[in-house]
């Protein structure tokens, strides 16, 4: 079985490798991660490390592993708008930062983000006009204003914008009378119809003729029909997507829609105001509620699966979308194997194949890989990481770790030839390593690395049980790989192993989740951790006579049913191991095992969820029925 010797090479471990007395390293579990929106930065064991991380990003949050709760945010409050644009930076904490900066734009407004529409604006109230020309800077707050621009230049008027009403000008009256005199060039038209009244010489009697009906514009027809008036309905309110109302003025459309819910008003087709609030929860790709504040969204979204939280404008800040990677080892180079294999499974992502091998202490690869399984796989849709094992062979592994130039070579080889076969990792399996080893293993393990990442090829490799309290005494350093490879396979298993002196559980629940906890301890990312779990059980043969044990032999999952049958096995509840105990007797000797089915590769699982871990990882595939895998599927 993989890793079934890890119990010994922590023994060799303890008598190659002479260590002082260590200082146990501190619990380094992480409790909090950081994210930029959706996207995760980093991990932490302590808040204000975290905060500090978090406080370099904008849009960034602090949250608890466990709970996913928000602990710390510097999202803004006030977002600045001209018209329906906001460009980046147009968010502050502050309605006084936001304010400064919108004082240099026109037609700008700011919403509070944990409000409705606007909290404040400066559209403009008073547009001047010489003749049919105005120019964007004639839009003044204030009639007072207007009149002052209006200083330096001859026959302007002044319009007022919430009535669309013709309130000042500097023409004189006998210049007016003069005009009236001249050629009827201004025609009212209203709602695309030309008036029975006009046309007119003098414009402002075109503008009050106008302002007796609504969407009514004035034309020069002696300047191509160009409009150059216009008292149009031009603030179009909408909920939904149906139009509901249109107005002259803004406030007034925005007075009417605070009756309604879900209105946007809309000017020349740009959306300028909304009440919908800021925060829309969607579920998938479908809405499903909507909030002021992201705690109100985060307190309504833990309630349901596949949930994200976007802004108004459909930025993702948050989401449960985290599926575990489901990975399964082959076990087997063999073609015909792995397709059988496969075939078992729902919802695998990660096959690896028992492709490449140390296969001497001068670094000679042993390729066992097949590009046709690569092609088949491929189209299947599966991430393909061939697994790399040293033979368990401790002595030739120390030679090989002692020696740069076999490690080049071995590099080398694998390197090249995982990236011409197209595979999207390599898995690391050296066990039954020596403890005198660890630095240069770690060593290793920083080459190959780099070497497979300048390929873009991941990197995993996997670890037995590790605590900090005898870490330092064993080949592997945990912490230290951690943050080398871009997987951490933990192989929670063989709790009881082929050379145990007394039977057991291969894997008791409990055991399995304090084996998750003890690589936490070390500061692993948890989306950087593998769990492993066991396809298969281990039976115990004991003397009935004597009570000795005699042997051991494994079982696999998938066959564990039909032997309860045959043999009339008897099955009890072990709280100890959290797994039913199945025993009968035979000539003499009593038979048990430790039940491994559809109820405790959930239980797995959800350890795996629980802990928030990147994925599972199987051995061995084959061992199983497609029941178990169905099973599982939902709990992605």
């Amino acid at each position: 079985m993989k890793g079934t010797r890890w119990i010994a090479a922590l023994l060799v471990a303890v008598t190659l490798f002479a260590a002082p007395a260590a200082v146990f390293a501190a619990n380094k579990t992480t409790k909090y991660r950081v994210y930029q929106n959706e996207t995760a930065l980093s991990e932490f064991s302590d808040l204000k490390q975290a905060i500090a991380y978090a406080g370099w990003f904008k849009e960034s949050y602090v949250e608890e592993i466990g709970t996913r709760k928000w602990v710390w945010n510097n999202y803004p409050r006030y977002k600045l708008y001209q018209y329906d644009v906001s460009l980046p930076g147009w968010e502050f904490a502050t309605l006084e930062e936001a304010k400064a900066v919108a004082r240099y734009y026109g037609h700008a407004a700011i919403r509070d983000m944990q409000s409705t529409g606007w909290v404040w604006n400066n559209y403009p109230r008073y547009k001047l006009y010489q003749g049919g020309i105005t120019l964007d800077q004639w839009e003044f707050a204030d009639l007072k204003s207007a009149i002052a621009a209006s200083s330096g230049y001859l026959g302007t008027h002044i319009i007022d914008l919430k009535t669309n009403q013709w309130v000042w000008d500097n023409i004189p009256a006998a210049d007016k009378q003069s005009a009236r005199q001249g050629t009827a060039i201004y025609q009212v038209r209203q709602d695309g119809k030309t008036s029975e009244q006009g046309p007119f010489a003098y414009l402002e009697d075109a503008v009050n003729e106008a302002l007796k009906g609504p969407n009514s514009v004035v034309i020069d027809t002696s300047s191509s029909n160009k409009v150059i008036y216009s008292n149009e309905n031009k603030y179009k309110v909408y909920q939904n997507d149906n139009l509901i109302a249109s107005f002259v003025d803004i406030d007034e459309a925005i007075a009417y829609s605070q009756w309604f819910l879900s209105i946007t008003i809309k000017l020349d087709g740009k959306e300028i105001w909304t009440n919908h609030p800021y925060y829309q929860v969607y579920q998938n790709d479908n809405k499903a509620a909507e909030f002021l504040t992201i705690p109100e969204a985060l307190s309504y979204a833990q309630w349901y699966t596949n949930i994200s939280i976007r802004t108004y404008h459909d930025s993702r800040i948050w989401n449960n979308f985290h599926k575990l990677l489901y990975w399964g080892w082959n076990g087997s180079s063999a073609a015909d194997t792995i397709k059988k294999q496969v075939q078992t499974t729902v919802g695998l992502d990660i096959d690896s194949p028992t492709w490449f091998q140390l296969g001497d202490a001068s670094g000679t690869m042993k390729d066992m890989s097949n590009k046709e399984s690569v092609a088949w796989l491929k189209s299947q849709g599966y991430a393909i990481h061939p697994l790399v094992n040293n033979q368990f062979d401790s002595a030739m592994t120390s030679q090989f770790l002692a020696n740069p130039a076999a490690q080049q070579k071995f590099i080398r080889a694998l390197v090249d030839k995982s990236y011409d076969l197209g595979v999207d990792g390599i898995n690391i399996d050296f066990e039954n390593l020596a403890g005198k080893d660890r630095a240069a293993f770690t060593a290793f393990m920083q080459t190959l690395t780099q070497a497979a990442h300048e390929k873009k090829l991941l990197v995993s490799v996997d670890l037995p049980r590790g605590s900090v309290k005898w870490n330092h005494l064993s080949a592997f350093d945990h912490e230290k790989l951690a943050g080398i490879v871009d997987y951490v396979v933990t192989m929670t298993y063989d709790q009881h192993y082929s050379g145990s002196d007394k039977p057991g559980s291969v894997s008791g629940l409990p055991w399995a989740e304090e084996g998750v906890k003890e690589f936490l301890e070390y500061g692993i990312p948890r989306d950087k951790l593998v769990m492993g779990i066991p396809y298969y059980v281990r039976e115990w043969k004991i003397n009935e006579a004597t009570g000795a044990l005699e042997s051991n032999r494994a079982i696999y999952m998938k066959d564990a049913p039909a032997l309860i049958e045959s043999k009339k096995a008897v099955s009890t509840w072990d709280a100890t191991f959290q797994q039913y105990k199945v025993e009968y007797a035979e000539g003499g000797y009593r038979y048990v095992f430790w039940l491994e089915n559809e109820d405790t590769v959930k239980a797995r699982v959800d350890i795996a969820k629980k802990y928030d871990l990147a994925g599972i990882a199987v051995w061995r595939l084959g061992y199983e029925t497609t029941d178990v895998w169905k099973a599982i599927l939902q709990q992605k």
